[in-house]
């Protein structure tokens, strides 16, 4: 086993029917841009019955069709925020519960400790979560899951990992190891990933990797590090 291999992230989940939703950070090979992905998949109909929408510089989901919303509760909310130097990306609504946390001093992982896996028994899906804080002319970032510690959902297993950029390199955590009833959570360390250079290649393959009958949405941002402007793009299944 290679433990320092960079994967293709498309072959990663290729024939996986379903990761779930799914965090990618990292640095693209050329070392100018801060790349982070976030994507949605879903089974049921209220899960699929999702766009993504940019509004004030933050990424939220919301119903394509409102009258067909069964419980919103864990499907609608801001995927990600900016707060200051820092970008956050999440799965849930522990977007503003860490963003919260900043505005009063505490750390990404100190804010997330009020917080749990989702209560979707019996599948109790994994919150995960990212920051990237730039500084200095560069950045770092760090990647949160919180989940069940058994069957039953008795107590939360709480994990941060830290990164420093390195350039074509990514990270890459999802919420399912694969499709199942219940579904598996994800475990491990996530996973390492090439990043390109260039945004729509990135896009293009993540996009079409996504199994075509599950995937909802997916978002990427392209970061200049220099001068931080923004090249993004936004694709939603739902037209």
């Amino acid at each position: 086993m290679d433990i320092y291999k960079i994967n293709d992230i498309a072959e990663l989940i290729r024939d996986n029917s379903y990761v779930g939703r799914g965090i990618v950070i990292g640095k693209s090979r050329n070392g100018k841009s801060a790349v982070s992905a976030y994507f949605i998949m879903g089974r049921s109909a209220n899960s699929r019955n999702r766009i993504f929408v940019e509004k004030d510089g933050a990424l939220y989901t919301e119903p394509f069709d409102i009258s067909k919303v069964q419980d919103p509760s864990l499907i609608i909310y801001p995927a990600q925020r900016r707060y200051q130097n820092k970008l956050i990306v999440t799965n849930g609504d522990q977007t503003d519960t860490i963003y919260e946390g900043l505005k009063i001093g505490k750390s990404f992982a100190e804010s997330l400790k009020t917080r749990k896996f989702e209560p979707d028994a019996p599948n109790l899906t994994p919150r995960i979560s990212g920051i990237l804080e730039f500084e200095n002319g560069d950045f770092g970032y760090e990647i949160n899951i919180l989940k069940s510690i058994d069957e039953n959902g008795n107590a939360c297993s709480r994990y941060t990992f830290s990164y420093e950029s390195v350039c074509g390199l990514g990270h890459f955590i999802h919420t399912y190891v694969e499709d199942g009833n219940p579904l598996p959570s994800f475990v491990g360390e996530p996973e390492r990933v090439a990043i390109p250079d260039d945004i729509d290649e990135f896009t293009d393959s993540l996009w079409d990797a996504l199994n075509h009958d599950n995937r909802i949405s997916l978002y990427v941002r392209y970061t200049d590090i220099a001068d931080g402007s923004e090249d993004n793009r936004l694709i939603n299944q739902n037209k």
